[in-house]
């Protein structure tokens, strides 16, 4: 199947962020691949929900399903034009609780966070190059730059998203753009609990409010459109990189 419509491949798209994402590009009428680990028919729902959409499932801890899911979508569409690498994973850890943050903490979190984000673009980059206009947009957080975050661990493996973004995007031109967003604390499944930080985020950060997916979505897209954009990393944290 091939045609002049794009294609997005959005990692971890069933919920959150990655979901948000996924419906502001098929809004916007590209053609979107959703995936998840596991939620296989609760994907596969939401694709049907989408104009053109279809699902992979795929574990991205694993570098051989990350190549066989840009390989079916490949397969599917005929195309790639853009890459959303959302998918992720956390554990909450108080950061002066070192031991806590073990070895097996750190290789999971590490394994899907930055090893998956980088296998699936590897996979990724030979399709967007022939695409010409190709797109990788990853999603960073606050924590990739500053002391926060659920966990050390979780916000190192920011921290080598958004450097990684800056070393792709610089080897990556003129066919790919590579570029991050870094939300702040945004209301998805993940943060439900983060009831004493939303109250903090609504009295001091310059938007008094907590982000929404949509929010992150607008400026992922925003970032896909900006074809003058390359290496950035955009804040989309109601302005709590001021504090």
């Amino acid at each position: 199947m091939t045609d002049d419509k794009r294609v997005a491949l959005v990692t971890g798209s069933t919920s959150g962020i990655g979901a948000a994402v996924a419906v502001r590009l098929a809004a916007a009428g590209i053609r979107v691949v959703i995936n998840s680990a596991r939620s296989e028919a609760a994907g596969r729902r939401f694709a049907g929900s989408l104009p053109d959409a279809t699902y992979i499932r795929a574990d991205l801890s694993s570098e051989d399903e990350a190549r066989r899911m840009v390989a079916e979508s490949v397969a599917h569409y005929g195309r790639l034009d853009i890459l959303v690498n959302n998918a992720g994973t956390t554990k909450v850890i108080p950061h002066p609780d070192l031991e806590a943050a073990d070895a097996d903490v750190w290789r999971e979190i590490l394994g899907l966070n930055v090893i998956g984000t980088w296998a699936t673009t590897v996979a990724a980059m030979p399709h967007l190059r022939e695409s010409g206009d190709g797109v990788v947009v990853n999603i960073s957080s606050v924590a990739g730059s500053r002391p926060a975050g659920s966990s050390i661990p979780y916000a190192v493996s920011k921290a080598a998203i958004e450097h990684m973004t800056r070393l792709l995007a610089n080897t990556s031109g003129p066919q790919v753009r590579v570029n991050a967003v870094a939300p702040g604390l945004i209301e998805t499944p993940w943060t439900k609990d983060f009831t004493a930080i939303a109250a903090l985020v609504r009295e001091s950060t310059p938007l008094r409010r907590v982000g929404l997916p949509e929010d992150v979505a607008e400026s992922v897209y925003g970032l896909i459109e900006s074809r003058y954009t390359t290496g950035a990393v955009l804040s989309v944290d109601g302005g709590a990189h001021l504090l």
